[in-house]
């Protein structure tokens, strides 16, 4: 169900998390948000993040907004992503602990010497000891902070709950296997997303399903691909009045791609079909925009619109307008434009680039934006970032 995205044309926004402000220097370290709230310096840097946040995205010219992920605490490579529901809900031990040898994922072994092996060697996780059930993680009260401050829709993003499953040893005879207790993540996580959507937050992204992982490895048929839709769907299950997204890319910590195979073929048709959902997010400028014809054949009759990132958050260099414009008209090959969103491939936090960067990464997005709203002869959106009397500073003119 279209809600954010009914009535814009090209809608343009960023995927989710956004760099701290420096002065944000305070974290939550699992404790519950009230709790923290109740201290006023952490009160008023919060909130205050928060407004940076929204007014940043705001100036640069983006159509959707998001919060920013300020509850994620400020950790190495952005592990709080996986690491804020499995510290709150009930079930784990509350300790940090290395990941087994005999449990990582084949897909996270690197070698000795690289960012990534410092990065998945070096993270710690609960253990499971118990049933997995849910506690609130107070996405509602964080969604009403960010849209109390704009009058431009906040869309909300949460770590997939399978995807959590990845990192976890279970130390308790309540589970036989990771799948039953991915299961029950995703109940909770259900119950989490129900409440969000009663504060009234119209658009949730679920981020980072792991079909796409899944399916490459092991066929989109298989058991494991189909046990994994199945838990997909059933997080987001009763969320049928809400405009819901499906985030998806190759790796964001500390600004790294996790995994050489990068093709979504294999799970091109679990996501468009399969998945419950509006819009499917897609990795684009860093991949070469490969692929990217795979959705010419339904092109005007999609059944989910299609976000495609047109900036890559693992490269410092700016893009210039012209370049996103460029981009755009190369997807607007394949995805007609009342189906297609514009986007950055992935977030620019988790231990990622500075705000300068991210902010003009972002209005560079809308500037391109309006660039190709022009050429289709449908209305560009006001970007305070390029008034030339609202930049800071403003060369004088020398008299002669």
């Amino acid at each position: 169900m279209y809600t954010v995205t009914k009535d814009i044309q090209l809608p343009c926004t960023v995927t989710g998390s956004w760099p701290r402000p420096r002065w944000f220097d305070d974290s939550m370290w699992g404790r519950p948000l009230d709790t923290c709230m109740m201290d006023t310096n952490f009160r008023e840097k919060y909130q205050d993040a928060l407004a940076t946040v929204i007014s940043d995205e705001d100036r640069a010219g983006l159509d959707i907004l998001t919060h920013g992920d300020l509850h994620c605490d400020n950790d190495m490579a952005g592990r709080s992503w996986h690491h804020y529901p499995l510290q709150r809900w009930a079930g784990f031990d509350g300790g940090d602990h290395l990941q087994s040898e005999e449990t990582r994922s084949p897909w996270l072994r690197y070698p000795p010497g690289t960012l990534l092996n410092e990065i998945y060697t070096g993270w710690r996780w609960p253990r499971v000891v118990g049933k997995i059930e849910h506690r609130p993680l107070d996405y509602d009260k964080i969604w009403r902070m960010a849209q109390a401050r704009s009058d431009k829709p906040v869309r909300f993003g949460t770590c997939c709950s399978q995807v959590m499953g990845l990192f976890l040893d279970i130390h308790t005879p309540h589970y036989s296997d990771n799948q039953e207790l991915i299961w029950d993540m995703a109940v909770a996580m259900n119950t989490e997303l129900h409440r969000l959507k009663d504060a009234g937050c119209q658009c949730i992204q679920i981020e980072e399903p792991t079909l796409h992982f899944w399916a490459n490895t092991y066929g989109k048929d298989s058991d494991e691909v189909q046990f994994m839709l199945k838990a997909f769907n059933r997080e987001v299950e009763g969320l049928d009045d809400i405009e819901l997204w499906i985030h998806t890319c190759w790796g964001n910590p500390n600004m790294q791609r996790v995994i050489d195979n990068d093709s979504y073929e294999e799970s091109f048709d679990l996501y468009m079909n399969e998945c419950k959902g509006d819009v499917w997010t897609v990795e684009m400028t860093d991949r070469g925009f490969r692929e990217i014809e795979m959705f010419g054949e339904g092109k005007g009759n999609l059944p989910k619109k299609v976000c495609v990132g047109v900036v890559s958050h693992r490269h410092l260099q700016v893009d210039s307008p012209e370049q996103i414009a460029e981009r755009i008209r190369h997807a607007l090959k394949y995805i007609a434009p009342e189906q297609l969103i514009i986007s950055s491939d992935c977030g620019f936090g988790r231990q990622g680039c500075n705000r300068d960067i991210a902010f003009f990464k972002a209005t560079a997005i809308a500037q391109g934006v309006n660039i190709i709203r022009g050429e289709l002869g449908l209305p560009t959106s006001d970007i305070r970032a390029v008034a030339p009397q609202l930049q800071t500073d403003i060369v004088p003119k020398i008299e002669a």
